[in-house]
Parts: structure tokens; C-alpha cells; sequence
């Protein structure tokens, strides 16, 4: 395998003890709880026959990567006469992929040493190989060059391996056809790594190609009333320790307001509900099926599949996961999507992209505790000017991304060799 010393000495390393590698997977396999019967297949061994014909291999690590690529590879399976194989390396990604994708077989992804990666494409035979956002390994790029394999790298985004071993990750990289950017300030970083730019495309982030969550009208209406004349804002997402920030920050607040507090895992609703109790703070809970009134400030949904309803009647929403160091931030895509103003804390290493872009066209501001929380919020609501100028600038900066699945589509139409009804379409700034 040539390449940088780093890559040699994965080379050499993997080699001599295979089995380490083994270990580790099978470990992994175990804790994840996924099906013991399957271990196999992160060992090269296939699990399902390989169907007649076309076949393309898209991988995507996990739940975020295969929810990402949901609707392109819905595309693609309505393409005639191609199957498509769907790896993941986590269990919970599988379960996503049997959820969102039932028309697509799913194999776990295969350890990288030779055997297995040997193994899992000589099974296969992928006309092409296409990878989400990364999680790229170098026996099985070096596996796909020799063996003169369509390759691809799918809404890349930024990524601390690049900067800390530029030399290695462009090893990976060469060879590529296509790399689809998730935002156009990526493209300088991958020319500076050599990657030819005619291989560079920003069709749009995958990520942020969605339509606004589903909202339960009869439940957004009786919100709406329980809150007449008070403003709504939302807090989403938010994690243990985040809930005291924002509620300091409500308390804080001059102007009535009706808090939609929805933490990232409900089965923490009985800790946040006993913490608004200590407060004195009058409030309902969703999964009681309690429903606000006049003298409710804060609503506790404590429940899923609800942050439709919540985004298309907050104003503003704080998006949690971000206030604290941990979790790293959570997507804005939903509630830029249903246009709504947006806050952050400062800890967003998930969705940089995202929230740089948000804040350049004025749709995003930053918050860093519960002082700062409350005076900004203080501010937008008295502005209502500005705050709807934040409100359309998010919906304006989400739209520009509608359509990426199309156009990724059209992209990779002459590497997947799809009819000629999918012209590849030139690289446009978004």
C-alpha cells in the first residue's frame, strides 16, 4: 500500500495482527447489541446473496450519515435495474437503514484488513462505491483503485483528521471521482490537499435537503391559544444541566412569553419537571397528555415527534446541545426550515457548517449562559423588525439547500452509468 508513513504503518501494523483488529469488531459488535449471527459480515463474510445486475454500495457509519442520505438513496432505488447495498458499522445505524430504507439490503461494514476487505468486494463486485461524509479506511480505498472501482465521498464536511494528517487524508482521497461538498467554504481546504477541482462539487449540504417536520395542526392551534398575547420561544434538544440555563434566562425575562421546552431524551422529563416544580414555575407536561392554558409558562414536552408543531409556532429557537461541552451541538436545519430565529450556545463542533452559515446571512446569533440568553432574547422580542428579518433569513438559507439530493443525483449520474434522464448538472455556488 503506498502512501504517507502513517498509512504504511497501518499497513504493516494491520497486517501482522489481523486478529487484533477482530477483536475490537467483534467487542464493538457485542456492546452495540447487534446480532450476534452477523458478526460475520465485519469479517468480509456476506450475509445475503448478491442480487443480479447493477449494484452500488453506499456507506454510511451511522444513524446521522444514514438520515443525511435517506433521499438520495431513495433516488436511487428507483433507478430500474439497480440494487443498492447499504453498510453501516454501528447497530443503530442498521436499525435506520431498515427504517427509512426498506428496499435496500444492509450489510455491516467490513473490518479493514485484507481478508475481510477482500472478502466483502469480491462478494459484492459494487459498480460503484459511494461514502458519507467520510469514515474512509485505507485497505479498502486502496481495494477500490486496483480494482478500478467508481468512488465517490458524499457531502464531506469538515473534519479534524484533514487538518492534523493532511498528507495521509489525501492518500485516502486519490482516485476519487466525485467529492460532493456540504457547504462551498470547504472547496479551498480540498484543492489545498491536491484534489483536482473539476472532481469538487457543492450541490448542496444532504443534510439540510428537507422539508419542514410535520406539524399537528389541532396541536399547534391550541398552543397558539393558550398563548395569546405572549410571544412563544422554543428551547430543543437541551441536555442535563441545560434546562437550569434556560429557565434562569425565562425567569429573567420582562416580556410573557410561553416556553416549549423539549429535552433531547424524554425519559428525562420526570428530572426537568421536578426542577420547574422546585422553581415555583406553573407548568404542563406532554406526556401526561397535559395541554398549556392561559396561566402556563412553560410547556414540558417530554414526548417524540412533536418539534414540528413546536418549530412552526416558536419565533425563536434555542437549539440545546450546545450550552454546555459534551454533546456538540445539534441541527438547525429543522427549525431554519420552519423558519425560525436561532440561538446557540457556544460548543457546535457538529454542525460548524451549518451554524456559520446561518449567522452570515443573519439568521443565527450566539449565546454563551443564561445572562446572555435572556438579554438577547430581551432584545428580539422588542425588535419585531429584526427578529422576522432573522426569521426569513433562516427559511431563505435552508431553501438554497432544497433540491441537493436531485442535483448529488445528476452528479453522480455518468459515475453510476444511470439513463441519460439525469444530465450532470454544473457545480453553481449555493
Amino acid at each position: 500500500m503506498a502512501g504517507t508513513l502513517p498509512l504504511k504503518l497501518w499497513d504493516i501494523l494491520s497486517g501482522l495482527a489481523p486478529g487484533l483488529l477482530r477483536r475490537f469488531a467483534a467487542r464493538a459488535h457485542l456492546r452495540m447489541q447487534a446480532p450476534p449471527g452477523r458478526l460475520a459480515e465485519r469479517y468480509g463474510q456476506a450475509g445475503l446473496p448478491r442480487p443480479r445486475g447493477r449494484l452500488i454500495w453506499l456507506h454510511a457509519a451511522s444513524v446521522g450519515e444514514v438520515g443525511s442520505v435517506a433521499r438520495l438513496a431513495r433516488l436511487l432505488l428507483a433507478e430500474p435495474g439497480v440494487s443498492l447495498l447499504v453498510s453501516t458499522t454501528t447497530a443503530t445505524g442498521a436499525a435506520a437503514v431498515a427504517r427509512q430504507l426498506p428496499g435496500a439490503l444492509h450489510q455491516f461494514a467490513p473490518v479493514d484488513t485484507s481478508e475481510a476487505v477482500t472478502g466483502f468486494l469480491d462478494h459484492w463486485q459494487p459498480q460503484a462505491a459511494l461514502f458519507v461524509e467520510g469514515d474512509l479506511w485505507p485497505r479498502m480505498m486502496a481495494g477500490l483503485r486496483q480494482r478500478g472501482i467508481a468512488t465517490a465521498l458524499l457531502n464531506a464536511r469538515p473534519s479534524k483528521t484533514r487538518s492534523r494528517a493532511p498528507k495521509s487524508y489525501a492518500a485516502l482521497l486519490e482516485g476519487l471521482q466525485l467529492i460532493t461538498l456540504q457547504e462551498e467554504s470547504l472547496r479551498a481546504e480540498f484543492l489545498a490537499l491536491g484534489v483536482p477541482a473539476q472532481v469538487l462539487q457543492a450541490p448542496g449540504n444532504l443534510k439540510a435537503d428537507l422539508a419542514p417536520p410535520a406539524a399537528d395542526p389541532a396541536l399547534v392551534q391550541h398552543w397558539q391559544r393558550a398563548a395569546a398575547g405572549r410571544h412563544i420561544w422554543a428551547a430543543t434538544s437541551t441536555h442535563e444541566g441545560e434546562e437550569e440555563i434556560v429557565i434562569d434566562a425565562f425567569a429573567a425575562l420582562k416580556t410573557p412569553t410561553l416556553l416549549l421546552l423539549a429535552p433531547r431524551h424524554p425519559e428525562r422529563g420526570d428530572g426537568v419537571a421536578a426542577m420547574l416544580r422546585r422553581r415555583g414555575i406553573p407548568f404542563t407536561r406532554q406526556s401526561l397528555g397535559e395541554m398549556p392554558a392561559a396561566q402556563t409558562q412553560v410547556h414540558l414536552i417530554d414526548a417524540l415527534g412533536l418539534l414540528g408543531s413546536v418549530y412552526q409556532l416558536a419565533e425563536i429557537a434555542l437549539v440545546g446541545g450546545s450550552l454546555l461541552p459534551g454533546p456538540g451541538g445539534h441541527t438547525p436545519y429543522e427549525p431554519a426550515a420552519a423558519g425560525c430565529a436561532i440561538l446557540t450556545g457556544p460548543h457546535l463542533r457538529n454542525f460548524a457548517a451549518a451554524y456559520t452559515a446561518l449567522a452570515r446571512v443573519g439568521a443565527m446569533q450566539g449565546v454563551m449562559d443564561a445572562p446572555t440568553l435572556a438579554r438577547t432574547l430581551s432584545r428580539l422580542l422588542a425588535d419585531p423588525p429584526g427578529l422576522q428579518h432573522m426569521r426569513q433569513a433562516a427559511r431563505a438559507e435552508q431553501s438554497r439547500h432544497e433540491g441537493a439530493a436531485e442535483r448529488s443525483l445528476s452528479l453522480l449520474a455518468p459515475l453510476l452509468q444511470l439513463p441519460s434522464d439525469h444530465p450532470a448538472q454544473p457545480d453553481e455556488p449555493l
